[in-house]
């Protein structure tokens, strides 16, 4: 189960971010070391009719990397925040419609987590891969 600083940090910080919040990013599964964030397709993210902007994909795989990341912060671990370090991303098909972001904590420790994250679309295609390594601040 998530604890409630852990909570705090995926809806206040990640998906309730001005960032999140301009991308309409919320939270569709949380548990520990696994999140799926969804985001609705707009003319705001479009880099021409009907094709989501790269940019707004590592965006929306960043977030989702840092939401899992935080998933696993307790009360005990003190933490105090956190920050990307690394992101790389591979794109595989134009992102055409609303899309969501598995996010899956593959390495922990108390100060860094390695996260893969999957973009899909809503026909179940991947359109976009990516790994998030994130710094836990205590």
């Amino acid at each position: 189960m998530i604890s409630a600083l852990a909570q705090y940090w995926i809806d206040k910080l990640v998906a309730g971010s001005p960032v999140g919040k301009a991308l309409t990013l919320s939270v569709e599964d949380a548990e520990v070391d696994a999140i799926t964030l969804a985001m609705p397709i707009s003319e705001d993210i479009e880099t021409m009719p009907g094709v989501i902007h790269g940019g707004i994909l590592a965006t929306l795989i960043d977030a989702a990397g840092a939401a899992a990341s935080a998933s696993g912060v307790v009360e005990a671990d003190n933490a105090t925040g956190g920050a990307t370090t690394h992101l790389s991303v591979a794109y595989f098909t134009p992102a055409r419609t609303d899309l969501a972001a598995t996010a899956e904590v593959v390495h922990r420790t108390r100060t860094t987590t390695t996260t893969e994250v999957v973009v899909k679309d809503t026909q179940g295609n991947t359109v976009a891969r990516g790994q998030v390594t994130s710094r836990i601040f205590h």
